[in-house]
C-alpha cells in the first residue's frame, strides 16, 4: 500500500503528516510511529501527525512522538496544520478541542483554557501548582499547567547553564508525574523568555509550542512577564498571548519541506 505523506516543520520541530481523511490507513501502531520517526531507517521526525475526520470538529489530529507514544497536544504541529489547511479550522485533539487561524507564513493557534489543578496536570498527589514544594538539583519550586500536555517550568537565571539534557529525562518520568510530564527551563530578559523544553517521548527539542504556552503562562501568573510575550526557543520564536483566564492563543512560522510516498508494510 502506497501512503502519501508530507514533512513539515515548525521552528524546527520537524512532522511527518499523513491525512487520513483523503485515504482510509490501516490502525497506526506505536511501533509504526517509531519507525517512521526513526532518522537513520524511517522518514525521520520529531511527531508523526495524522488527520482523520471528526464528528465533533472540522477533523481529528493524533499525535505520536518519536518513541511511538500517543500525545495530547503539540502546539507546533498545529500551526503546521493551519498552513496545510490554509483556512480556519476548529481541530479534536485528545487534549481538546484548537482552533486554527493561518496566517501569512505561519498560523495563531487558540490552545484552550490552561488548567492548573494539580489532578489535572496530573501529579500523583494535592500540592499547590504555582509554587511546588519540590526540587531537582538546582532547579527549584516549579510551576505545573496542563496546555493539553502535562508541562512543569522552573525559572532560572540561565537557562542555557541547565544540564537539560541529564536532568530532563529524570524530572519527565519522575512517579510525581504519573502521565510523565513534559520539562521547561526558563529565564527572562527583558520582559522576554528565554526557553530551553526536554519533551516526553522526544527529548531535546528546537522548539515547543506548548512548551512556550505553558510557560508564558506560568511566568505571566507569577508576574514575570506580561501579554504578549515573545518566548525564544533554540529553533525561533513564538508570540504568546494570555489575559489570565481564558484561551491561550500561539503565534508563529510554519513551513512545508517536502512530499513523499513509502511503502506501508516497509514499517508495519
Amino acid at each position: 500500500m502506497r501512503v502519501r505523506f508530507i514533512k513539515m516543520h515548525g521552528l524546527g520541530n520537524d512532522f511527518v503528516v499523513l491525512d487520513a481523511r483523503e485515504q482510509i490507513l490501516p490502525e497506526i501502531s506505536s511501533s509504526f510511529a517509531a519507525a517512521i520517526a526513526n532518522r537513520r531507517t524511517g522518514i525521520g521526525c520529531d511527531q508523526l501527525i495524522v488527520l482523520e475526520p471528526s464528528k465533533m470538529s472540522d477533523f481529528r489530529m493524533r499525535i505520536f512522538n518519536s518513541d511511538g507514544g500517543e500525545v495530547e497536544a503539540c502546539g507546533n504541529a498545529a500551526r503546521a496544520v493551519a498552513v496545510l489547511t490554509g483556512e480556519p479550522a476548529k481541530v479534536e485533539t485528545d487534549g481538546g478541542l484548537i482552533a486554527l487561524e493561518p496566517s501569512d507564513g505561519g498560523a495563531r493557534v487558540d490552545m484552550g483554557v490552561p488548567r492548573f489543578e494539580w489532578d489535572q496536570i496530573p501529579i500523583a498527589y494535592a500540592m499547590d501548582t504555582q509554587f511546588m514544594p519540590v526540587s531537582w538539583e538546582e532547579l527549584e519550586n516549579p510551576s505545573a499547567v496542563n496546555v493539553g500536555n502535562p508541562h512543569v517550568i522552573v525559572f532560572v537565571e540561565n537557562a542555557e547553564e541547565v544540564q537539560l539534557d541529564r536532568l530532563g529525562p529524570e524530572i519527565e518520568v519522575d512517579p510525581l508525574f504519573p502521565e510523565r510530564v513534559n520539562v521547561n527551563v526558563a529565564d527572562i530578559q527583558l520582559g522576554e523568555i528565554n526557553l530551553r523544553v526536554w519533551e516526553r517521548g522526544v527529548g531535546l527539542t528546537r522548539a515547543c509550542g506548548t512548551g512556550a504556552c505553558a510557560t508564558a503562562v506560568a511566568a505571566i501568573r507569577r508576574n514575570y512577564v506580561k501579554s504578549p510575550v515573545a518566548v525564544h526557543l533554540p529553533g525561533g520564536s513564538l508570540q504568546i498571548e494570555w489575559d489570565g483566564q481564558g484561551p491561550v492563543f500561539m503565534s508563529g512560522p510554519a513551513v512545508e519541506s517536502f512530499r513523499g510516498e513509502f511503502e506501508w508494510d516497509d514499517f508495519a
